[in-house]
């Protein structure tokens, strides 16, 4: 361990023949120091050295925390070491809307953190924006002069003097440059680094990395397809069906399934437009279509030292036009085998990049239980409360701590019971799924033993027609998955919105759907579930 003590008095005097340590040590103290605008926590060792015992000096020797951490493992979660005290951040700035706004603000909260709520001029009575310490407007309702509008947020940041950004999921959660400009205002981006963002935010890069770390990916083209002659030979080589994709973005943008050689033109000319428009790039890779495939994703911790852990699987299998609208933990179709194997394949992709904060590997497991990677997404996802209810961790708190500098013991999770969250959107299932906005009149949420809901809506609430249709998740945790699914089937039957149209009546009769219940299920199982 001495090895690694750095002298640091600039007045040290030695002599290397006759040095002898005549007290090792004689008080330690905890500090911290910080270099490259991060938080590390420094032991102080006062080392008291000399040629003999009247001929003293003083010595201030450091240790980073990482070189104590396997005598100290981490009490009861991912980030919490013991002997080890970080400052915490003062206040926190939250780019974000809606739910996940106030999710983090309550986690803020119960940590002693001030908050900073923006807003667009539509979200002006949102929840978020009341409970929140300070509230900045900044812009329109339009994302793109608003929640996108990354000058406003940094200036909001600015004249609030927050020293952090909790960026939540979607607008600005994933932008690289985003994440770079925190870094160079020296507030801290709370996820990962730029160049971590950047590394899994391309497909293809990320293809490319994984598939260097030895991980399985889905058989495809190399690269970008160059042209339309080129994406049909090389959807012959690795065999219909085929899945079209755009490069950036995601929620199932500019992703087309191809079934054979002369529908191949028409989905590669839609592809493309919609990348387009979507992500202003239409950039498109190809890869077999896996049939009958379970989408199961790995959550993923690493912390500023080089450390990852896993927190087990969720099944988001029950998808609309690859949007996902439940999500449990554990997946019934994941035994522990394969639960190792994706684990330690999950690791293996987080440390190939030396993955800092939380994160999520997504996979596609076909029916013989054979997995492969198809993308990371590198910020907390909207499906986190299943996994915080089978692991009793606060997920956010965990993003909020590694964001601080607290270091994780590198140990992995399993899930203990289980628990399924239901999206509520505001849409009309019986009409094709259509946006409804307006105003909400009666609200009544479920409650009870093993009931959470995360909303942001009350009533006389405006749901506005800008933003994404989520309103609410609720999420229902019991010992047992079919537990678990009849608590969420009484919870839905509690559930009341007025005014608006919801997907309430949707969840209703999945629930009791036997084939569900079975756990009998894939990606495509709603496009035969007759509603």
């Amino acid at each position: 361990m001495l090895a690694r003590w750095s002298m640091t008095n600039p007045c040290f005097w030695l002599n290397p023949f006759r040095l002898y340590i005549t007290t090792l040590l004689l008080f330690a103290h905890c500090t911290t120091c910080t270099v490259k605008n991060r938080l590390i926590d420094t032991i102080v060792i006062v080392i008291f050295c000399s040629t003999n015992f009247m001929q003293s000096k003083w010595i201030l020797c450091t240790i980073s925390p990482a070189v104590l951490l396997n005598q100290h493992q981490i009490a009861n979660s991912p980030s919490e070491a013991k002997h080890f005290s970080l400052p915490m951040f003062k206040k926190i700035l939250i780019a974000n809307r809606g739910e996940i706004a106030l999710r983090v603000i309550r986690t803020c909260k119960e940590m002693g953190i001030k908050t900073v709520a923006v807003y667009s001029t539509a979200d002006r009575e949102s929840l978020h924006v009341r409970f929140a310490d300070e509230a900045v407007c900044i812009g329109p309702p339009q994302s793109a002069k608003s929640y996108l509008n990354r000058s406003h947020i940094m200036a909001a940041a600015e004249i609030t003097n927050a020293d952090a950004i909790h960026p939540g999921y979607g607008f600005l959660a994933e932008n690289a440059s985003f994440a770079e400009i925190c870094t160079d205002y020296n507030i801290k981006f709370i996820g990962p680094t730029a160049e971590m963002i950047r590394l899994m935010g391309d497909k293809i890069t990320a293809k490319t990395t994984v598939r260097n770390a030895g991980v399985p990916v889905i058989p495809g083209s190399d690269g970008l397809v160059n042209d339309l002659p080129e994406g049909k030979s090389i959807a012959k080589e690795i065999g219909y069906p085929v899945i079209l994709k755009a490069t950036a973005g995601g929620g199932g943008k500019g992703m087309r399934i191809v079934w054979s050689d002369k529908d191949f033109e028409p989905n590669w000319e839609a592809a493309r437009k919609e990348a387009l428009a979507a992500f202003g790039n239409d950039g498109i890779y190809i890869e077999k279509f896996i049939e009958e495939p379970r989408h199961i994703e790995i959550q993923v911790a690493g912390d500023q030292y080089g450390k990852v852990c896993h927190l087990s699987e969720r099944d988001c299998s029950i998808q609309r036009r690859h949007q996902k609208l439940v999500e449990e933990a554990p997946s019934p179709f994941v035994d522990e085998k394969l639960r190792q194997k994706m684990g330690k394949a999950a690791i293996k992709v987080a440390d190939a990049i030396q993955y800092e904060g939380l994160g999520t590997i997504e996979f596609l497991v076909d029916k013989y239980k054979n997995f492969y990677f198809m993308e990371m997404n590198t910020r907390i996802q909207v499906e986190h409360p299943v996994t915080e209810e089978v692991m009793d961790f606060d997920l956010v708190k965990e993003q909020i701590k590694i964001a601080a500098g607290v270091p994780i013991s590198g140990r992995s999770y399993i899930p203990n019971g289980h628990a399924i969250e239901c999206r509520i959107n505001a849409e009309d299932p019986h009409n094709g799924f259509r946006p409804s906005a307006g105003k909400i009149g009666e609200l009544h949420t479920p409650k009870g033993h093993g009931v959470r809901v995360d909303t942001h809506i009350y009533a006389g609430y405006t749901v506005p027609p800008y933003y994404d249709s989520l309103l609410a998740k609720v999420i229902c945790r019991a010992a047992t998955r079919d537990e678990a699914i009849t608590k969420m089937s009484r919870a839905l039957d509690e559930f009341f919105i007025t005014g608006i149209k919801t997907t309430i009546p949707f969840h209703r009769q999945l629930m009791k759907n036997q084939q569900f219940r079975e756990g009998n299920f894939n990606t495509s199982f709603l496009e035969s579930f007759s509603f």
